[in-house]
């Protein structure tokens, strides 16, 4: 999951996997704190967040970090750059993939259905990086922080009424990392939103947005 540019013809789409018919003991299960696949190795399978949350993250030379990218069902993660991963993944909440070997993104003579829906996969992560970048480069920390749970609403949000509420299974450093801001920013920037009544903080990990139109509209630069 990157942080695209949040628009109301994709809320709430469904999200399935890319070929129904695979059989289920194929799938892997990971525990949280378990690594996937770590930078520099070589790629031979791509993956299908079924369940759970995965985090891609990059270090720096000079030690810093870049959280790339969270996997959330219906995400691929893994997919190849020069045949070798270039993050590394963990799991923030215990997760079922589907794997599919990397042969099938590269080839069509296995199964061309297969190869054409990995294609697409591959065609929209490059689509909603390239946004990621934009956001990274030219939104403020409040537009950041706003799109981000404007993401997580439409992806995994769950309607109480007239409210939304989401699980925040990283932590605020992590989504830092993510958004290009600090910790004390992110923070800072929740405690902003929480008295303006745009959103609720029900605990560390879980919030409750009060005003899913306001944050829509902070998130596309509107702070009226």
């Amino acid at each position: 999951m990157y942080v695209t540019i949040p628009s109301e013809n994709t809320r709430n789409r469904p999200v399935t996997p890319i070929v129904s018919a695979v059989a289920k003991n194929n799938e892997t299960h990971l525990k949280v704190g378990s690594y996937l696949f770590f930078e520099g190795d070589p790629v031979d399978w791509l993956f299908q967040v079924k369940t759970g949350v995965l985090r891609l993250t990059r270090l720096l030379e000079d030690g810093r970090r870049q959280v790339i990218a969270f996997g959330y069902p219906g995400d691929i993660v893994g997919f190849p750059s020069g045949g070798y991963h270039h993050t590394d993944c963990d799991v923030l909440v215990d997760a079922t993939l589907q794997p599919y070997r990397r042969t099938a993104l590269e080839s069509g003579d296995g199964d061309p259905e297969l190869h054409r829906a990995l294609l697409q996969a591959a065609l929209r992560e490059i689509s909603a990086m390239q946004d990621h970048f934009m956001m990274l480069g030219r939104k403020s920390a409040v537009e950041k922080v706003a799109s981000f749970l404007c993401v997580l609403a439409d992806r995994v949000g769950d309607a109480c009424g007239v409210d939304c509420k989401i699980d925040l299974p990283m932590r605020r450093g992590d989504i830092a990392d993510f958004l290009g801001l600090t910790t004390e920013t992110v923070s800072r920037t929740l405690t902003q939103l929480r008295k303006r009544g745009v959103i609720a903080v029900e605990n560390i990990h879980t919030i409750i947005i009060r005003k899913p139109s306001a944050l829509l509209e902070l998130s596309l630069g509107s702070d009226d």
